[in-house]
């Protein structure tokens, strides 16, 4: 009986290791219990340097820039012609149409966020949240006025005195006790929003969550541009578009902007990693977003560490994959997942094209008087038609995050734009409008958009006699 029991007993372990291998504690992080002798309110990410060198080392790696297949951390324009050139159609009239960039390691965000076009002597404090150690601090002081901050004459300077760093260690960790945590408020509140109970998460839930406050799809409310996420009805595509069309809608957010094209309300997704991930098939079993980004590695051949260079885990088979892949070979495993990329990439600009056509046959229909009524209609398909491919293509996974619900997503967004002109067909051939000049047109433009070789001017050509630009109604 007693071997019975022994037995028993091992075996009941060895499925615990098996479950938590994923997850198991990092031996060279502090204790509950530790002190790491820095300041709580520490920001700067050199000074964690010495007390943790080879974390410090694995994350110095993320000044690497490498191109991919499909993403990479090289600071290019996404309207490359191998990349995504008809963006500054799909986002015309919004500063994404201006400059719109791949995204390169964490230790650029500050420099980047500095740099990029779309800010301006308008933006707000709320699009430095992500990007900065210092905005836990400028939160806590300045409240509800750090959101609607001027970016460039208050809450940059702000940062600056403050000794900020980029995204860094204290933006996941305390700095007194290397605990993990969340300093963006916005996750806790949206979490809530759910009916999910943040007071006491599990060291596997915080392995998703500090992740999950910046790598997610956001708007800023009309009311104080706080950043906020539309999660209560949900993580998938289609519970946050019901979102935007109530709870949003009824706080006074309509749209990110109007666009310039078909004169429809259009909503910018951002990077809906976390919700994608949390949908997916690793997120169902449980696989949290640091398995895979920040898998274990001996750093000096002794020492088990968890790296924090943060790149795609293809880079690091060995030591993410492999750790639940083990039966797997791992070519084949990467041979799988480029071909879901693919597949995933194929179904993306289908859908993309589909939009952009969309968008010009509602501005014929505008240009040809169609009734208003049925204009909105179209107008509708368009908005939804864009959201659901969007989400889709503002997330860095290329589709593998969740590969099926991306492309239920994308077959989603390319019915609703078949609707948009379905609806703008029947009317402009009312109108005496002819189809096939109509085609060639919008081919005339598009390529006029991909061949412009200054980037900042792509935008310019979207529009034309035969497309004229549709100013807001106000």
């Amino acid at each position: 009986m007693a071997r019975k029991i022994h037995w028993a007993y091992l075996l009941l372990v060895a499925v615990i290791l098996l479950v938590s291998g994923c997850s198991s504690s990092d031996n060279t992080e502090a204790s509950a219990d530790a002190k790491t002798g820095l300041s709580k309110d520490e920001i700067s990410n050199e000074a964690f340097k010495d007390l943790f060198p080879l974390q410090y080392d694995s994350y110095m790696k993320n000044e690497e820039m490498e191109d991919t297949k499909y993403s990479g951390s090289v600071k290019r324009s996404k309207y490359d012609q191998d990349k995504e050139p008809l963006l500054p159609i799909l986002f015309n009239g919004y500063g994404f149409a201006t400059e719109y960039n791949e995204d390169r390691g964490h230790i650029y965000a500050n420099e980047d966020v500095r740099e990029i076009a779309r800010i301006t002597d308008a933006s707000v404090g709320s699009c430095l949240t992500c990007k900065s150690t210092a905005v836990p601090h400028l939160i806590e002081e300045m409240g509800d006025d750090y959101w609607g901050g001027n970016f460039n004459n208050d809450i940059w300077p702000a940062a600056e005195a403050m000794g900020h760093s980029p995204i860094g260690c204290s933006d996941c960790h305390d700095p007194e006790t290397m605990d993990l945590r969340i300093t963006r408020p916005s996750f806790i509140k949206a979490m809530e929003s759910q009916g999910v109970d943040m007071s006491n998460p599990t060291k596997n839930e915080m392995r998703n969550y500090v992740c999950g406050q910046c790598h997610v799809e956001y708007y800023f409310a009309p009311e104080n541009s706080e950043v906020t996420f539309p999660w209560s009805e949900g993580f998938k595509a289609e519970d946050m578009y019901e979102y935007y069309e109530t709870v949003a809608k009824d706080r006074g957010f309509n749209q990110d902007w109007i666009h310039n094209i078909s004169g429809t309300p259009i909503l910018k997704a951002q990077h809906p990693e976390f919700e994608t991930h949390m949908t997916g098939p690793h997120g169902q079993a449980d696989v949290t977003c640091s398995d895979c980004h920040m898998p274990y590695e001996r750093a000096d051949g002794k020492k088990k560490i968890t790296s924090h260079w943060w790149t795609s885990p293809l880079k690091t088979m060995e030591q993410s994959c492999a750790t639940c892949h083990s039966n797997r070979d791992l070519d084949e495993l990467a041979d799988r997942v480029e071909e879901i990329q693919d597949n995933h990439m194929k179904a993306l600009h289908e859908a993309e094209d589909i939009s952009v056509n969309a968008h010009y046959y509602v501005n014929k229909m505008i240009t040809s008087g169609v009734s208003e009524e049925k204009i909105k209609e179209a107008q509708n398909h368009i908005r939804k038609g864009q959201w659901y491919w969007d989400y889709v293509a503002a997330e860095n996974a290329a589709g593998f995050h969740n590969p099926q619900g991306a492309m239920d997503t994308l077959k989603i967004s390319s019915e609703e734009s078949f609707r948009a002109i379905k609806i703008a067909t029947e009317e402009l051939v009312k109108k005496g409008v002819s189809i096939e000049e109509l085609d060639k047109e919008i081919e005339k433009v598009k390529e006029a958009v991909k061949s412009e070789p200054d980037n900042f001017k792509k935008k310019d050509h979207a529009t034309n006699d035969y497309f004229p630009a549709q100013q807001p109604k106000k």
